[in-house]
C-alpha cells in the first residue's frame, strides 16, 4: 500500500513515516511540498502521488495563537479538512485525520466515548471539529482519530519545538522550582504508540471515529512527578491550579478519552500511561 504522510516532519508525522515504512511504501510530504488548504495544489500532489491511504496530521494547533488567529484557525483545520475530504472522495483514497480531546467540554467527569456530545470550547476545537464534520460528509473512507497530550521525540514544531516533556526537562534545569496544575486530567500520549495503533486501524475498513490514547488518566502534576522521579530530576516539583495561570482559552479541565471503539474492533493496543512515558524517558533521554 502507498501512503503519503502529511506533516511527516512533525511530532507525529515523524512516527508515522517510521512504523508504516516497515510495512508499506511511505510518501513523507511536508508543509513546503503540501498546502492542505490549497485544494487545486492539493489535488496535483495527491493525485501525482496515487497513495492508497493519506495520514494528514497537518493542523493549526498552537492554542492561544488559534485564539488570536481564528480565520487562520479555520482555514488550516477547518478548509484544510475539507478539501482532504473532497480529494478522498474524488481520488479514492483511504483518509486519516488526527483530531483532539478538546472536542469534549470535560464536564463528564468520567472518560469520553466516541458517541458522546461534543461541546468544543475554544477557537482550537470549534475548528477541529468542524473539520472532523467536513470528513464525515464529504467522503466514505475516513479514519477520525481523537488524541490526547501527545509528545514524541520531535517536539512540536508549532509550539516552538517543545511539548510537555522538553518543558519540563528544560525547566528543571533552568528555574529553582517547578510548579504543575493538579486539575487539569488527562491522557498523555506518545505518537510512537499512535502511530502503531494507527497502522493496525487503517489495515482494516472499519471507518469512523476513533479515540485512540493511552490507558488510565493522570493529571499534568503526577505526569510531571513520574518525569521528575525517572530522570532523577533534583529541582523542587509544586502542586499548582490552573487559577494559578490565568488564560484567555478554555481548556477542559477533565478530557480523559476511552478507547470504545477500538476495543469493539479488538484492535486497542495502547499502553498505560505510566508504562509508556517511563518507556519513552528510557528511550530518549535516560543516560
Amino acid at each position: 500500500m502507498k501512503v503519503a504522510v502529511i506533516g511527516a516532519n512533525g511530532q507525529l508525522g515523524t512516527d508515522l513515516c517510521e512504523v508504516f515504512a516497515e510495512r508499506h511504501e511511505v510518501v513523507p510530504l511536508t508543509h513546503a511540498e503540501i498546502e492542505i488548504t490549497d485544494l487545486e495544489g492539493s489535488r496535483q500532489v495527491l493525485k501525482e502521488i496515487s497513495a492508497h491511504l493519506v495520514l494528514c496530521t497537518a493542523a493549526a494547533h498552537n492554542v492561544p495563537k488559534c485564539e488570536s488567529e481564528p480565520e487562520q484557525a479555520f482555514r488550516v483545520n477547518g478548509i484544510g479538512s475539507l478539501n482532504l475530504a473532497k480529494l478522498s472522495a474524488e481520488l479514492g483514497f483511504k483518509l486519516v485525520q488526527y483530531s483532539t480531546d478538546y472536542v469534549f467540554d470535560g464536564t463528564k467527569g468520567k472518560p469520553y466515548v466516541e458517541t458522546d456530545a461534543v461541546a468544543p470550547q475554544s477557537v482550537y476545537a470549534i475548528t477541529k471539529y468542524a473539520g472532523e464534520q467536513f470528513i464525515r460528509n464529504y467522503c466514505e473512507q475516513y479514519f477520525i482519530i481523537r488524541v490526547s497530550g501527545i509528545y514524541g521525540k520531535v517536539p512540536c514544531r508549532a509550539k516552538n519545538h517543545t511539548n510537555f516533556v522538553v518543558n519540563m526537562i528544560q525547566a528543571a534545569a533552568s528555574k529553582p522550582e517547578v510548579r504543575v496544575v493538579t486539575d487539569e486530567v488527562l491522557t498523555p500520549t506518545p505518537t510512537l504508540e499512535i502511530a502503531r495503533n494507527t497502522l493496525a486501524l487503517v489495515e482494516t475498513d472499519a471507518y469512523g471515529i476513533y479515540h485512540m490514547t493511552c490507558q488510565g488518566e493522570v493529571s499534568w502534576y503526577e505526569f510531571a512527578r513520574t518525569i521528575f522521579e525517572t530522570l532523577n530530576l533534583k529541582t523542587p516539583l509544586y502542586p499548582a491550579s490552573v487559577k494559578d495561570f490565568p488564560a484567555v482559552v478554555k481548556r477542559p479541565f477533565y478530557s480523559v478519552l476511552d478507547n470504545a471503539n477500538l476495543r469493539k474492533l479488538g484492535l486497542d493496543f495502547m499502553p498505560h500511561w505510566k508504562d509508556a512515558l517511563v518507556s519513552f524517558l528510557k528511550r530518549h533521554y535516560a543516560a
